[in-house]
């Protein structure tokens, strides 16, 4: 492998970057040279490009398919309902497969090279460690964006069909760029802790996987945990109603000893998963007409938001019980008011700050000269 650095001054004795450049110097030269050197060897390869083809087929299936079977029925393809409802799967599907591709993107890339011999010829050229590192992940994103570009006609499909914002959609594109960015830092952290690419592409899974399935679970496991027996007022029915009587109860208020789930305070766990992030980062609307929009975004965004808020003010027992006589009176507990609760901003942190450690870990792996090597561990 070739590459193409121009020298304009010559490399110190010792092996390390030259004079007046440090460990995290950076430069565009330096930068663009490692990011066209990595995508010119990912334009080659026959294996991304088939990679890529075989995306754009599996989610143009996916849409088609959801996309008529929304539309046999609801009866008509300009329905709210079915657009929206569509619009989230495909964004689902899309995050999804991501997920999938993009650690397959940059869990290889210096390890791999290391492996074959060539990253030392990056080493011992001007480039400085962070000019690697920075390059190599500035090409494995540009190829996840490229998987997801060819997602955009389908997105757009589903946005046609109602129900959803164009500014939803420019906020949807922007977060699965950023979320795939994540990812690709991720994977290129281990690839520069673990000699076999097999290895840090499992990790990267397990990274991966833990913050989208293992974080909400145990969500769930605490809720036993969270959950404490409190008196709360109840608007309840009236004490000693029968339920046998012809006419509708009358409302009062009650103190009631009942369980109540604090879900405020681990709400947290679900912050970092991606398709949180994705869903509440959108101006979905009012939370009232979800089940009109049918939007499964919107239920997830409303969700995690009620679950940072919480619920341990009075509830209603009472209100919409339907009788001969008719429902009661309007409610006079007022509903917990969740939309200013944003919870994106949160796990998106969180999830940079993962992708920032894997560039930090990568760039102080690839600092010369090393003071120690994995055993078996290729160095030219």
């Amino acid at each position: 492998m070739s590459v193409d650095v121009e020298v304009t001054e010559p490399a110190p004795a010792d092996g390390g970057v030259p004079a007046g450049r440090g460990t995290w110097s950076l430069s565009w030269h330096g930068l663009r040279t490692v990011t066209v050197l990595e995508l010119r060897q990912r334009v080659r390869s026959t294996r991304w490009k088939t990679a890529l083809i075989v995306w754009f087929v599996v989610v143009g299936v996916i849409t088609m398919l959801t996309t008529g079977a929304f539309a046999i029925i609801s009866g008509e393809s300009t329905d709210e309902t079915f657009g929206g409802m569509v619009y989230s799967i495909v964004v689902g599907f899309v995050l999804f497969l991501g997920l999938l591709v993009a650690p397959t993107l940059s869990s290889g890339a210096i390890n791999g090279d290391r492996n074959a011999g060539t990253l030392a010829t990056l080493q011992v050229t001007l480039l400085t460690p962070a000019e690697i590192v920075l390059g190599k992940l500035a090409a494995a994103w540009i190829a996840a964006l490229a998987f997801l570009v060819a997602s955009i006609p389908f997105l757009v499909w589903a946005l046609v069909g109602g129900g959803v914002s164009w500014l939803a959609l420019v906020t949807t594109v922007l977060m699965l760029a950023l979320v795939l960015g994540v990812v690709c830092a991720i994977g290129l952290g281990f690839s520069a802790v673990v000699s076999k690419t097999s290895g840090s592409a499992v990790l990267t899974y397990l990274t991966v996987g833990g913050i989208t399935a293992v974080l909400p679970i145990m969500f769930g496991l605490l809720v036993p945990a969270t959950t404490t027996t409190e008196n709360v007022r109840v608007w309840g029915v009236e004490a000693g109603y029968t339920w046998e009587e012809t006419t509708a109860p009358e409302c009062e208020w009650q103190t009631q000893e009942i369980g109540v789930w604090h879900s405020e305070r681990t709400w947290w766990l679900l912050a970092p998963n991606p398709f949180v992030v994705v869903a509440d980062a959108q101006p979905l609307g009012d939370p009232e007409a979800l089940s009109e929009d049918g939007n499964a975004l919107a239920l997830l965004q409303y969700g995690v938001r009620y679950a940072r808020t919480g619920d341990t003010g009075p509830q209603d027992w009472c209100t919409g019980v339907y009788m001969d006589g008719g429902p009661q009176a309007e409610s006079p507990v007022e509903p917990v008011k969740v939309t200013d609760q944003l919870v994106w901003p949160w796990g998106l942190g969180f999830d940079l700050l993962l992708g920032a450690a894997g560039v930090i870990v990568a760039v102080n792996r690839l600092r010369v000269p090393t003071a120690q090597l994995p055993q078996g561990t290729r160095v030219a």
